[in-house]
């Protein structure tokens, strides 16, 4: 059975990608989740349900059927990775390490050092902080190799 990541946060660059693909190359048997990536899809979830609204409603709706997906994945991961980007503030990845923390699912952080201090809590119930898609390849072969 394959270990299962969940890939969560940050949707405007490709990390998960380089992450998925540095696994597959280290032969790693991982199955990767994540919630939806396309922000504007992810915004709209929740437009079936109703008359088209805009603002708070419109994402209170979507959030919470973007919640089945989100944590369904997290009860059934073996392990996050939670990535904080520098361009806009994650507060969705905050959400999931918590959840991640309440579950007692092990989790790493991903962020640059300019985001230590704001995330210090966060990676403070984090398992490892890494700073590159490469350092969270490298711990999960230390995790499946070793």
């Amino acid at each position: 059975m394959a270990f299962q990541v969940y890939l969560s946060g940050e949707i405007h660059t490709d990390w998960r990608q380089q992450i998925i693909d540095g696994c597959a190359r280290q032969g790693l048997a991982i199955t990767f989740s994540s919630a939806v990536t396309d922000h504007a899809a992810s915004d709209a979830a929740g437009d079936g349900l109703g008359p088209d609204c805009e603002g708070f409603w419109r994402d209170h709706k979507s959030a919470k059927i973007n919640a089945i997906r989100i944590q369904n994945a997290i009860q059934r991961c073996d392990l996050a990775v939670i990535r904080f980007g520098e361009q806009y503030r994650q507060w969705n990845a905050a959400f999931d390490a918590g959840f991640c923390a309440a579950l007692g699912k092990p989790y790493i952080t991903l962020h640059d050092a300019s985001l230590v201090h704001p995330l210090k809590e966060v990676d403070g119930a984090a398992q490892a902080w890494a700073q590159t898609p490469e350092q969270v390849v490298e711990l999960l072969c230390y995790l499946l190799k070793a």
